[in-house]
């Protein structure tokens, strides 16, 4: 039996050797050292053998377990590395390529307009205001001197949440509400309020049903319509260039009195008239007036003692003219090829 064990040793490290991968390896384990394999049956057979013999191959058997474990031990943790090695070489990554340039994003077109109009207006001593868009119906109309049985009202038809809730139609309710608390002894009320605005407009190259507004309104004593003429010059020279003239021609509002229509150079012609701006040199490009006495009184301020102006800003209209755009539909469809070019 103990030569037997030799050659079970002998043979066992020898395969073991040999082995090429794990799982040649795991059936050589079970061969050798299974509940059927070659060293459990010997020593099975240890119970047969005279007592005198008993201890040493008993020890003998050990021994020959001990060094084949041991062996198949070794031989696994070679194989393990050479697995691991072989997988690095296979999924290696050559760090010196370049890597896969990842997109960096940027404000949309009408953003940067908005934040460009804020910037122009923080700079003239402005207040930046946001109102919600779910607006009352008193806020949105009543407070602008539009009342319930006023015609102009059709012209801002919008969504209604309930008869006296909607989707406000201009930015000018935080006009109202700015009026109605601001502390005059400190100091005139000057602010903007930008934001999305809704009207049940049927959509077409100029008109959405939702679009953006920026309006600002200053109040205080002694304030002019020349006023409110270098305030726009100021904006339009900041945003298109110091080369773009502005025009004022009566209109009417009904938050406003007097009311004008502002207009720049066309800027496709410069001025000398084209289709365009269909053969008068200009484009008009906003609304705005002296504030109507029947606001400020209405938010409880003395129209006697103070007055001022308001305008409003349409920054879809502002990029179109800025940027050479024919349909105010192309910033809302969320085509990366078109948007990125004002990056």
């Amino acid at each position: 039996m103990q030569t037997e064990l030799e050659t079970i040793k002998e043979t066992g490290l020898q395969q073991i050797a040999a082995a090429p991968d794990q799982q040649t390896l795991n059936q050589i384990k079970v061969k050798l050292l299974g509940k059927k394999g070659s060293i459990t049956t010997t020593l099975r057979g240890i119970a047969d053998l005279p007592v005198a013999e008993r201890p040493v191959v008993g020890s003998l058997a050990n021994q020959v377990r001990d060094q084949l474990t041991q062996a198949l031990q070794t031989k696994l943790t070679d194989l393990e590395t050479v697995a691991m090695n072989q997988q690095l070489a296979a999924e290696k990554i050559d760090v010196t390529l370049p890597g896969d340039q990842i997109p960096f994003g940027h404000p949309h077109v009408i953003q940067k307009i908005i934040d460009e109009i804020e910037d122009i207006f923080i700079g003239m001593g402005y207040q930046v205001l946001s109102g919600p868009e779910v607006e009352e119906e008193y806020y949105n109309f009543e407070m602008m001197n539009l009342p319930k049985d006023h015609p102009a009202r059709d012209m801002q038809d919008t969504f209604y949440i309930t008869k006296e809730i909607l989707m406000r139609t201009h930015t000018s309710p935080m006009q109202a509400r700015a009026l109605e608390t601001h502390d005059f002894s400190t100091g005139p009320l000057k602010m903007i309020s930008p934001g999305v605005v809704f009207r049940r407009d049927t959509d077409d190259p100029t008109h959405s049903h939702q679009f953006h507004q920026v309006e600002g309104i200053v109040i205080d004593k002694h304030i002019t319509m020349a006023d409110l003429k270098g305030t726009l010059a100021a904006m339009t020279h900041a945003l298109f260039g110091s080369k773009f003239a502005v025009r004022l021609r009566p209109s009417y509002f009904p938050f406003t009195e007097p009311s004008v229509e502002a207009d720049i150079t066309c800027m496709n012609c410069g001025g000398k008239g084209c289709s365009v701006c269909k053969g008068s040199g200009w484009i008009e490009v906003l609304g705005a007036g002296m504030v109507h006495p029947n606001v400020l009184q209405m938010a409880g301020v003395d129209p006697e003692t103070y007055g001022g102006f308001a305008f409003g800003v349409g920054p879809d209209r502002f990029a179109m003219l800025k940027y050479g755009v024919n349909d105010i539909r192309d910033f809302y469809l969320n085509n990366l090829k078109f948007l990125t070019q004002f990056d």
